[in-house]
């Protein structure tokens, strides 16, 4: 437990740079040699910034004392990187999470062919019904769905997933005892029972538009492959499918209606990167040598399904109704969001956010009006460095990786910045 302690202490020095996390557990091994490692010496270690050592002169464990003790009453296991179990597919992404919180039964992940399927909270008929479709046909065929249970396409996948008689692992952009959203309460606790729900946001941290877009690394991280269906021009889905192309996962695509601007995003994808497919055979297909002996590429995987299976799922999982928020997972600007997802942005804010015509600037002069310091420190990196990646951005700029993650997808919603393939970013304007 002592050892836990100072993991769980690292991890809630919020704002600490992810390459200040690296360098130090480089430099010391393990969190609790960096506690006591006297401030001299601390200044010393080559890569570390005047506000990173700033933060870890933060001795207090009180909060991590007050973290463990909410997670021993709720039976919340606190996984850490140097556990046995610890994924070691997370350990190879650019920020890995220093603390993972599980509930439920967290599977040997590395051994599984996990499989993330992730789309639009606001999908169609169409994205519900081949969301649990693909849920069930690839646990059926001994896949592991990975699913951020958001409402949508997340949620169809997780349940098609539990309806075929296996797991599924969640992974919560809230704190790990805060259901989000809170309609999907049943549905969270039923992965819990059945698989497992992690999150890297200890009980009580508070839920903010930021933590979906990180989240959404460790979905693809936790994953060999990131199937998208229905994913708008802006979705937070896009940013998952980019976190699996920065990380080397295969990216598969469900086909969507070409008039349909649910799928215009992801059609995109399938234009540019993706592989097409239909069915969860063809998902699994592409790992049968990487899992020999667990993957099921029986014929017929579709023809298992129940007659009346679709029907009574999709009574269980309805369409959610159009909102007038961002085409994102949830609001990037920072600000916390209640249990529904609304946020206090202004209408005129919403209303620009959501233009059809948000890519088309000319020159610089309009976009900038409004936007905040930390937005123009970004524009003014991209402007001297050009096309960056994410990593490489955060690396550049003065800001957390928070920060920069939140701040870089309000850009691109706004239009100002075009997020590409890889996770690159530049500037979006003409001269």
């Amino acid at each position: 437990m002592s050892s836990v302690r100072y993991w769980v202490w690292l991890a809630s020095l919020f704002g600490l740079r992810s390459q200040a996390i690296r360098i130090v557990l480089q430099q010391f091994g393990d969190p609790m040699e960096i506690y006591f490692t006297p401030h001299e010496k601390m200044e010393r270690v080559e890569g570390l910034l005047k506000k990173d050592i700033e933060l870890l002169k933060n001795k207090s464990l009180t909060a991590a004392d007050r973290i463990l003790g909410t997670c021993e009453q709720k039976h919340i296991r606190v996984m850490t990187m140097q556990d046995a179990d610890y994924p070691c597919r997370l350990t190879h992404i650019y920020d890995p999470p220093v603390v993972l919180y599980v509930r439920g039964r967290f599977p040997v992940i590395d051994n599984e062919a996990a499989i993330a399927i992730v789309g639009t909270r606001r999908a169609s008929p169409y994205g519900i019904k081949i969301g649990m479709r693909l849920g069930y046909e690839i646990t059926k065929g001994g896949g592991l769905v990975v699913s951020g249970l958001a409402e949508g396409v997340d949620a169809a996948a997780a349940k098609g997933a539990l309806n075929a008689g296996g797991s599924c692992v969640g992974v919560l952009g809230s704190a790990i005892d805060v259901p989000y959203p809170k309609k999907n309460t049943e549905l969270i606790e039923d992965v819990a029972m059945a698989g497992a729900v992690i999150s890297e946001y200890p009980p009580g941290y508070p839920t903010r538009g930021e933590n979906f877009p990180r989240r959404n690394r460790i979905i693809s991280g936790l994953s060999v492959g990131v199937t998208v269906l229905e994913a708008p021009a802006r979705s937070g889905a896009l940013i998952t499918a980019n976190c699996a192309l920065e990380q080397g996962r295969e990216l598969f695509v469900v086909p969507g209606n070409v008039d349909s601007p649910l799928s215009y995003g992801s059609n995109a994808l399938l234009r540019e990167c993706g592989i097409a497919v239909t069915c969860g055979r063809d998902v699994l297909s592409e790992f049968v040598d990487m899992f020999p002996g667990k993957i099921l590429l029986t014929d017929g995987i579709e023809d298992k399904l129940p007659a009346d299976y679709e029907k009574r799922m999709m009574e269980t999982c309805p369409v959610a109704p159009p909102r007038d928020l961002p085409q994102s997972e949830a609001d990037s600007s920072g600000k916390t969001l209640d249990s529904e997802g609304k946020t206090d942005l202004p209408a005129a804010t919403k209303k620009e956010i959501d233009k059809e015509n948000a890519w088309a600037y000319s020159d610089l002069v309009s976009p900038l009006e409004g936007l905040t310091d930390n937005q123009l420190h970004l524009l003014n990196t991209l402007k001297n460095y050009g096309e960056m990646l994410l990593d490489e951005l955060i690396d550049a700029s003065d800001l957390t990786p928070d920060q920069t993650i939140a701040e870089v997808m309000r850009l691109c919603a706004l239009g100002v910045v075009r997020g590409g393939i890889g996770m690159a970013y530049s500037l979006n304007i003409t001269k």
